[in-house]
């Protein structure tokens, strides 16, 4: 990608964390439904570590080769025009300098967006917060160094591991949100956090834009927007999707024998016109 086209994704990136309207990112796996968000007209694109793991064969949870993620983020930005954040799970590196490395190449894919989560490779119980702060610094210094603003998400998984901080997995979650801040973190993604108050909570002393995970049956854009929330993901939600109705579908025609699962709105035409030229 040229470097004029990237910085200016980076640019348009950072700026929709600071817009009116909460930035609503969907997450894609592949090109194809990347392109199809694009051709939808979301401002921005994610990826989902599960979704993209899964499309490769292997389980979600830092298990695809680093060459093979970068390959496929290389396909999504060579396809959308449009900025793209990558969720880089814990950032491929034992420490800072390899997580620095990682990143590095990965700009080199043409992303202007990261998603780093302070669990441990393999979706393992959480870093310790000067650990995953060194680990966020290691990626705004190869950020810096490579002339891209980066978009560094940090996640913060008190949420998901609950038995690190059982009696004030919010009182540490903050403290984990202020030495990422100072680290270089951009946004700060507390992931599970569901309740309305203590994600309220959580926005009015983060300090900066705050992330959170979409889900059926929670809050909706204008709730969230209501309590100051920036970013709203939709996480590993549309690969599932994806996969459940392919697999409801399957399922039809093996009890059946008719074809009639096949049927759908989106045809061989629509899928033809996402990737045609101009």
């Amino acid at each position: 990608m040229d470097q004029a086209v990237q910085i200016k994704h980076a640019q348009t990136l950072r700026r929709l964390h600071h817009a009116d309207d909460v930035l609503l990112l969907p997450n894609a796996w592949d090109a194809g439904s990347a392109a199809l968000f694009a051709d939808g007209g979301f401002g921005a694109i994610a990826t989902t570590s599960g979704g993209v793991a899964w499309a490769l064969g292997y389980q979600d949870g830092e298990q695809v080769p680093l060459q093979e993620v970068l390959s496929v983020v290389r396909r999504i930005t060579h396809t959308v025009a449009l900025p793209v954040t990558v969720d880089f799970e814990s950032g491929y590196g034992t420490g800072p300098e390899q997580v620095a490395q990682a990143v590095r190449a990965l700009i080199a894919t043409g992303a202007v967006g990261v998603n780093l989560e302070d669990g441990m490779t393999g979706h393992g119980p959480q870093r310790g917060v000067q650990e995953s702060a060194e680990r966020i610094h290691a990626a705004r210094q190869a950020a810096e160094q490579a002339g891209i603003a980066l978009v560094i998400n940090a996640r913060i998984d008190n949420w998901m591991h609950p038995v690190d901080s059982p009696s004030a997995p919010l009182a540490d979650a903050l403290a984990r949100a202020a030495a990422y801040r100072a680290a270089g973190a951009d946004c700060l993604y507390p992931i599970g956090l569901s309740e309305k108050a203590t994600i309220a909570t959580f926005v009015r002393e983060a300090g900066i834009p705050v992330n959170v995970m979409a889900g059926a049956g929670g809050m909706d854009l204008a709730g969230l927007r209501q309590i100051g929330v920036a970013r709203v993901s939709t996480a590993t939600r549309f690969a599932t999707l994806a996969l459940g109705t392919l697999r409801q579908a399957a399922q039809e025609l093996l009890r059946s024998g008719s074809f009639d699962a096949l049927a759908g709105d989106f045809s061989y035409r629509d899928a033809q016109q996402l990737f045609k030229a101009g």
